[in-house]
């Protein structure tokens, strides 16, 4: 499905995003997160609770083959990323709560990430099909090291720190670009055998994620703009670091059917959470709410 110039190429934009995302964080916050960390935690149990549950169910009772299934999960057990820090900011949400779940969650994924996979994927695996734990481990440490240099830069240089966070955002576009071109142009026919359902299931992770995410947020009495945040971090998975693992952690054989519906989800999710930050900017929010979710995101991102 790769060959190996996209593959190379792959691997940069992939160095190239993580870091830039690593430059978007500082240490501070996650001193930050230690003096309030509720709505992190609420945060957390949404992301490694809710969304790989959501997406064992959906595998399921979609009846998915077991490739397309450990697929969906891999993505279900995935931490946040960036983009949806982007959305949280459109969307009038409180931009602090979301830029200090992407640092926990990125962290807390090198461990919760192989476990939540042997809870989760084990039972769709046979013969053919085996889930590598020991690989996904060294992938994810790899991938996540550029992280560190992220936040190293940032600690050095802020006009260096911006300039990685933009070529970031857009490396992350270039991987989603060159993985459904390269599908498209090598497997249009197979993507065309695609179950209906399988599609069902991707565009369901993302939108279930983000009404789930919401709704626990409200029960449990968080602010309107913590609700908005937690809904879009939980909904928007880091969908480069699944096709990374992917990649990187099983056979080449395994690639074309594995890689199918992280890609819709990829392209979907972008799709749903505009309808969700388009909604939101119609929803007023009181201006204390707003001001106080301005001032932890200054706090967060080490301003006064």
């Amino acid at each position: 499905m790769i060959g190996g110039a996209e593959r190379a190429l792959l691997a940069v934009l992939l160095l190239v995003l993580m870091t830039g995302m690593g430059a978007t964080l500082r240490l501070a916050s996650f001193r930050d997160i230690m003096k309030a960390p509720r709505g992190v935690l609420i945060g957390l149990a949404s992301q490694f609770g809710w969304m790989p549950l959501l997406a064992f169910n959906l595998a399921k009772a979609m009846g998915l083959p077991n490739e397309m299934a450990v697929g969906l999960i891999i993505v279900g057990c995935t931490p946040g990323g960036t983009t949806s820090n982007m959305f949280t900011y459109y969307g009038r949400a409180d931009l602090a709560l979301s830029i200090s779940m992407t640092v926990v969650s990125t962290v807390v994924a090198l461990a919760a990430m192989p476990a939540l996979l042997w809870l989760y994927a084990t039972p769709f695996t046979d013969e053919h099909l085996r889930i590598p734990f020991g690989s996904i481990g060294t992938t994810l440490a790899l991938v996540l090291l550029p992280v560190g240099l992220g936040m190293f830069i940032r600690t050095r240089s802020e006009t260096l720190a911006r300039r990685a966070e933009r070529l970031g955002s857009l490396a992350g576009l270039l991987v989603l670009v060159l993985l459904v071109g390269t599908s498209l142009w090598r497997n249009a026919d197979s993507l065309a055998k695609v179950p209906m359902l399988g599609y069902v299931a991707s565009i369901g992770l993302g939108t279930f994620g983000m009404a789930l995410g919401y709704l626990v947020a409200r029960l449990l009495g968080l602010s309107v703009p913590a609700r908005r945040a937690i809904s879009l971090e939980t909904g928007i998975q880091n969908s480069p670091l699944a096709f990374a693992i992917i990649i990187g952690s099983f056979p080449d054989a395994l690639h074309e059917r594995m890689l199918w519906l992280p890609m819709a989800y990829a392209l979907f999710v972008l799709m749903s959470a505009s309808c969700a930050t388009w909604y939101f900017r119609r929803k007023p929010v009181a201006v204390s709410s707003l001001e106080h979710a301005s001032v932890g995101y200054r706090q967060a991102a080490g301003g006064e």
